[in-house]
């Protein structure tokens, strides 16, 4: 999703505690960045504007976030709605981190040690044309990259409006070692989720034009 510059994007960032420029210095020590180290870590890949990764974080304390984007403008906004979110509230920001990286190459800032529980993956560029289809976040060469930092029943939670890259996706984790556990053609119909699905602002967008929505959730069986 293209998105317009914002100046102040990249200022805001710099100055927040919770967005973290730096984060192949934390590779296998994530928890360290977190007040509560004992909590799991779950994942989102390509936080867009953080309508969802602020409403998740926040929900569940009990947990820790790391959510990536590489847009500035996308961060900058992720965070302001973070921030709206915690502050209306009462509540401090410290279970969830913003990261600005480029999501192929990930094995650069997590591994193994961080024990990532879950990963989210929400509406991302389906990359329709057959040339560009590998930079999709569920190709097979993206999901080998993330069962280098994953351990064996690790779930990866994905939702599309798009019919493609849902059957491709489908067949990119069977093929990959995953088991899917559920999926749906119809989320609002048909709640996978069981009650905890967090509508993002592309969901509503495209329910609101009729398109329905596809979701499942993958398990790693076993790695290569």
């Amino acid at each position: 999703m293209r998105i317009r510059f914002k100046p102040w994007a990249r200022p805001e960032l710099e100055a927040s505690y919770f967005y973290e420029d730096n984060p192949e210095n934390y590779i296998g020590k994530w928890k360290e960045k977190f007040e509560n180290k004992e909590n799991p870590i779950y994942l989102e890949l390509g936080c867009g504007k953080g309508s969802f990764i602020s409403e998740l974080a926040f929900q569940n304390s009990n947990i820790n976030y790391i959510a990536i984007d590489l847009v500035d403008a996308m961060l900058g906004l992720a965070k302001r709605k973070v921030e709206d979110k915690y502050s209306s509230n009462n509540k401090k920001v410290d279970n969830l981190i913003l990261v600005r990286y480029d999501i192929e190459r990930i094995n650069n800032i997590i591994n193994i040690k961080d024990n990532i529980r879950r990963i989210y993956i929400n509406f991302c560029n389906p990359w329709p044309k057959s040339k560009h289809k590998k930079k999709r976040l569920t190709y097979p060469k993206q999901l080998e990259h993330y069962k280098e930092f994953l351990k064996i029943g690790t779930e990866i939670y994905f939702k599309t409006d798009d019919d493609n890259l849902f059957n491709d996706s489908i067949q990119y984790f069977t093929t990959s070692g995953f088991k899917i556990e559920k999926k749906t053609y119809d989320l609002h119909s048909e709640d996978i989720f069981e009650g905890n699905n967090i509508i993002t602002e592309h969901e509503k967008m495209f329910t609101d034009e009729g398109i329905k929505i596809k979701a499942l959730i993958a398990r790693l069986e076993y790695k290569n």
